[in-house]
Formats: structure tokens, sequence, C-alpha cells
């Protein structure tokens, strides 16, 4: 029974894992978003109703999930201790535990399983080097732009949290602090919403020094891809 559920609940080659691991990914984007609607102001009784539930099903889906990975885990500690492992738990302590502090958001970091199940593609050499140099970097692209999508908004709750009581006009929601988190990443910077609270500002600091490092990052992903590129054409 054990190594059944292994099969399952690990990344395996067969249809039933895979289908655990899509339904993980959906149920965490579904909390993601749920999470969100919540911070919208004036939400119907009705609504609210809905949220909670789907808050319950998750919850229960994750906490029995993580006990199922201790479960099959080779060596329980090392899980319990690992990122993955601690991911887990944070995702489903702030339901059982009321210190007020949320820590639901930090469930989009589950989403790096997901290339625990992407497999390596092989290219046609025969294409042209930057195409050759874009197809090659595939996965790593694709993981720049899921960490960034983590980041905005990580960097939205962040901003919300601590600019909601000051500015309810700008940051009413998680929503409207995403606009504020892309234009700080992408080092834009308008002008028209901005923190005025010590902790927005230093927030809005580290924010704006990670925003310049992911500017760069495609930058030197692409170079890299383009020089192996032509190196393979040189030997052959």
């Amino acid at each position: 029974m054990k190594q059944y559920i292994k099969s399952i609940v690990e990344i395996n080659d067969n249809k039933k894992s895979r289908y655990f691991a899509l339904f993980i990914q959906g149920l965490i984007l579904l909390s993601v978003v749920t999470f969100s609607i919540e911070t919208i102001p004036n939400l119907k009784p009705q609504t609210k109703v809905i949220l909670q539930s789907i808050e319950w099903f998750s919850v229960i889906v994750f906490s029995l999930e993580y006990f199922l990975r201790i479960y099959v885990a080779d060596s329980r500690p090392k899980f319990i201790f690992s990122f993955f492992g601690i991911i887990d738990l944070l995702a489903i302590l702030p339901f059982y535990l009321s210190f007020g502090v949320d820590l639901r958001s930090l469930r989009a970091l589950r989403f790096l399983r997901l290339f625990r199940i992407l497999k390596l593609v092989r290219y046609n050499k025969a294409m042209n080097h930057f195409t050759s140099a874009i197809k090659s970097a595939k996965e790593e692209i694709f993981l720049f732009i899921l960490i960034t999508l983590i980041l905005i908004y990580f960097s939205a709750v962040g901003i919300y949290y601590f600019e909601n009581e000051a500015q309810p006009e700008h940051f009413s929601s998680i929503f409207d602090s995403l606009w504020w988190a892309i234009i700080t990443l992408t080092t834009v910077g308008y002008g028209d919403v901005y923190p005025i609270t010590v902790g927005g500002k230093v927030f809005t600091f580290f924010i704006l020094m990670i925003g310049l490092g992911i500017v760069a990052i495609p930058t030197g992903i692409i170079s890299s891809a383009l020089t192996k590129s032509v190196d393979k054409k040189v030997d052959n």
C-alpha cells in the first residue's frame, strides 16, 4: 500500500501520478485566486461563503497531501525539514493557527513542483542559431517567467499589508496592488502609486533591488544559449 501511494503522490511516469500533480497544481492556483478575491472590499455574503468553502476544501486536500508525503518519504525528518516540506506545512498552518499572520500566499511557491514533471526536450539542430537558442533555453525562460509572476504576486501581497490602511484608495485589494508590483519590479515606476509608510518604503527598496536583477536575467539566458548554439555548430 505504501509503495502504491508513493507511486501516486511522488512524481512518477504514470497517469495517476500526473493526474494527481495536475489536480494539486490546479487547487493551488484556485486557492491563490480565492485568497486574492478575499481582499476585495464589500464582498457579498454568498461570495464569502463560497470562498470559505473553497478554503476548507483546499486545506483538507493540502493537509492530506502533506501527511501522505511524510508517510511515503524515505527519510521523514529529511522531508519535513526540506524546502518543499516546510512550504507544505506553511501552506496549511494559517488555517489551524490563529496568530494574526496570514501565510497562505506561500502556497504560490508550491508551483515550483511543476518543474518536477517537465521532461527534457530534444531540439532540432538544423534550425538557425536564434531559434535554436530560444528553444534550448525554453525551460530556463519558463522558469524565469514563473518566478517573476510569483515575485509580482508576493510584492502585491506585501505592499497591500504595508499600505492598505494608509492608502486605501490605491491599495484597496491585492488586485489593485498588482499594478504597483508590476511597475516596481520592472523598474518602470510611473510615480502614480507609491508607498508613504516607512515599512512600505523599505519594502519597496528591496523590491527595486530584486527588479534590477530580474531585468538582466533574460538577457543572460538568451546570450548564453546563443553562445552554446554557435559553439556547437563550430565543433560540428
